[in-house]
């Protein structure tokens, strides 16, 4: 006999703490089974099999089922398309209700609505709430309806619509007893989905903690002193929280009261995701220009020095300590981000495009909405982005937030030496080439 439940359906929210759909369904009536689908299709389209992203997301899951074995529940992961691993559920149990948070992205929207009609012909509910943001999709528009397309104006609206209510954390904890009571489930492993399971390891390069899952909690002087320390790249000056935001393994609403209460430069940072994530919902179709005209640019697209850059080594030390930190780490620091995405789309004359598939390849914090958004703005493509003729110089970035080369020479050992490779292109011959190529384009 088939057992009645309630499904959570983890996503981008790997947590059982303050959880938006979770809390709802605990509330159902029905004992909730909590459920995770490693995507086929999302995963097969990951050509490194040592992707950290897979080890990060195992590692998160191994924790909430630890936290639910001491409730005498567990988490069951299925493996396979959304629709496949709905299949076998409905033929498992018996399902009343299933329950999810958002995902804005166009190809979760498209899996949603197709799972969506899965389970309404077998006369079953399905439930999403809003839970990785705290204003969504059309909730901050301007006075005629209208998404913002800059983001001083939206943020000023967007706080001016902030109460208390939207901060306010989700009880989830208080309704634990609800969740089914079941016997350990079996994880599949890493190696059974395709991935390299010895080599999934965390990088080590010298210095102790690099490369490791940053911690969840930041310390509140690292965010008092954020606007101070953010852009420097050689010291602990940011909170490396970007992965916990983008699966979910922190709360958006903790992390905004946090930051309310102690930066205003951190907060605003936290609208800047929400303005893009909203610009995604509003505009999905990220592979054109958001600037349409820019599309009519003819990129060098060299692919010699695409090479170059992907390797970090072009010759510009903070670009290639960047691409290291990068390629070694999946993480590369904010500024740093804008420096070599300046440089690959104004120096290389190469398409954005290409830039940002290698950071979706190689970022552990990888989000579509942001890193699209972070790409445009670069390029000058963007809705709210720098205007073309400015070109970062590489050499007065480095002067001003990088002088003592510390973080440099942290990633490039090899700066004072012959072995250092000269600069693959001449700053002034660069800056020159890519404003005349944007001038005829844009016209």
């Amino acid at each position: 006999m088939k057992i009645p439940v309630n499904i959570f359906w983890f996503r981008r929210d790997l947590r059982l703490h303050d959880n938006a759909g979770l809390y709802n369904s605990l509330k159902s009536g029905n004992p909730v089974l909590p459920i995770f689908i490693f995507d086929k299709i999302i995963l097969e389209q990951l050509e490194d099999k040592r992707d950290r992203r897979v080890e990060f997301i195992q590692k998160s899951l191994s924790e909430i089922q630890a936290q639910l074995a001491k409730l005498g529940s567990s988490l069951l992961v299925k493996f396979g398309t959304p629709l496949e691993a709905w299949k076998q559920l409905t033929e498992e149990f018996e399902i009343k209700a299933v329950f999810t948070n958002h995902d804005y992205e166009p190809y979760a929207k498209q899996r949603d609505a197709q799972v969506q009609d899965f389970l309404k012909s077998n006369g079953i509910s399905f439930h999403t709430f809003k839970d990785q943001v705290i204003f969504e999709k059309g909730e901050v528009l301007k006075d005629d309806g209208t998404p913002y397309l800059v983001y001083t104006p939206y943020s000023k609206r967007w706080k001016s619509l902030l109460n208390d209510f939207y901060l306010k954390s989700y009880p989830t904890e208080k309704h634990f007893s609800n969740f089914l009571k079941t016997d350990a489930f079996e994880f599949p492993s890493l190696s059974s989905i395709g991935f390299d399971q010895t080599a999934l390891t965390p990088p080590h390069s010298g210095e102790a903690g690099r490369g490791l899952f940053p911690p969840k909690k930041v310390r509140d002087e690292l965010i008092k002193n954020y606007g101070n320390t953010r852009d420097y790249p050689g010291i602990e000056g940011t909170s490396k929280l970007s992965v916990h935001l983008r699966f979910g393994t922190i709360s958006i609403r903790e992390l905004a009261r946090q930051a309310q209460a102690l930066s205003e430069k951190y907060f605003n940072e936290l609208i800047w995701r929400e303005f893009y994530q909203m610009i995604l919902w509003h505009f999905p179709n990220v592979e054109q220009s958001f600037k349409r005209q820019y599309d009519r640019i003819i990129w060098d697209n060299n692919e010699a020095h695409f090479q170059k850059w992907c390797e970090g080594k072009t010759g510009y030390p903070i670009v290639d300590a960047g691409m290291r930190e990068l390629n070694e780490t999946g993480y590369m620091h904010n500024r740093v981000r804008m420096i070599v995405a300046s440089f690959l789309t104004k120096h290389l004359l190469i398409d954005w495009r290409w830039g940002e598939a290698y950071f979706a390849e190689k970022l552990l914090d990888f989000e579509l909405a942001s890193n699209n958004g972070g790409w445009q703005w670069a390029a000058g493509s963007g809705c709210d982005a720098a205007p073309y003729f400015r070109v970062f110089n590489p050499y007065l970035q480095t002067q001003k937030f990088d002088p003592e080369l510390k973080y440099i020479k942290q990633w490039v050992p090899e700066l004072d030496s012959f072995d250092y490779p000269q600069p693959i292109i001449e700053h002034e011959f660069a800056r020159k080439r890519v404003l005349a190529t944007y001038k005829i384009a844009l016209g």
